[in-house]
């Protein structure tokens, strides 16, 4: 293979990888088009009001909001869907009209406090039993987890954009801090990715919680489910990966 294609290849790899991290990063930082498509994480919140009923027998009133544009973690009300991004989540009263908190680095992934902090009081008090038991309701594990899936994928986002950059010289040393760039970034992603992955695998035990032991069990109606951010971390991380190997060509092929 010629050098030119070697390095063009390596460099077009590492740009889309590169373009794939921008996309996970922006991911619920707003409502608008690109950022409200992107989540790591998403919560359906729809069916619990019902599931609720069921359990409680009384009316549920007061529980859900249609007010999108009241500030979240007030009791303002339960919204529909929950989505979680790396530095904030937002919530969706319908498919497209919501709000979102303040962004903050590091963003802790804590669904369930998200959630029961637009709640009044009183359901609650409901949440606290009904998953006592779930990894759902451990928001320090999910918070610490996320946080360090964070700062994973942050640091691969760097060593990214240095094999990118790196990576366009015709310079055997280039070549080299670009390949070791491009192997140290691929590692960081697939820890970052791995780890999110395996909370919100968890988080899906709620799917299946029976709220209720009576009439054959009521579930719980929240139905927790990937984001496609994780699924585009996954993808960036193969690029990186791909992208080592002429990188490593490069490097260890040319002379100058």
């Amino acid at each position: 293979m010629r050098g030119e294609y070697c390095v063009g290849g390596a460099s077009f790899l590492s740009f889309v990888a590169l373009l794939l991290l921008i996309f996970v990063h922006v991911g619920q930082i707003n409502t608008s088009l690109v950022p409200h498509g992107i989540a790591m994480a998403k919560v359906d919140t729809s069916g619990f009001g019902q599931a609720l009923h069921k359990v409680i027998t009384d009316p549920v009133q007061g529980l859900y909001t249609t007010n999108y544009t009241s500030p979240l973690g007030q009791q303002n009300g339960l919204r529909q869907i929950y989505e979680f991004g790396l530095y904030s989540y937002c919530a969706y009263v319908n498919s497209s009209a919501g709000t979102c908190t303040n962004h903050t680095i590091a963003d802790k992934f804590e669904p369930f406090i998200a959630i029961t902090s637009d709640m009044l009081y009183n359901y609650t008090q409901y949440c606290d039993t009904m998953f006592v038991n779930t990894t759902f309701i451990n928001s320090s594990y999910l918070a610490y987890n996320s946080r360090v899936a964070y700062y994973f994928i942050l640091i691969g986002t760097i060593f990214a954009t240095i094999a990118l950059f790196t990576g366009v010289a015709r310079r055997a040393l280039l070549f080299f801090i670009s390949t070791a760039s491009s192997i140290i970034a691929a590692l960081f992603i697939l820890i970052g990715a791995a780890i999110w992955t395996s909370i919100v695998k968890k988080c899906e035990g709620i799917n299946t919680v029976e709220i209720s032991p009576l009439n054959g069990g009521v579930l719980s109606g929240f139905i927790m489910s990937y984001g496609n951010g994780i699924y585009i971390t996954w993808a960036a991380f193969a690029c990186l990966a791909a992208a080592t190997v002429p990188y490593m060509v490069s490097c260890c092929t040319f002379r100058g």
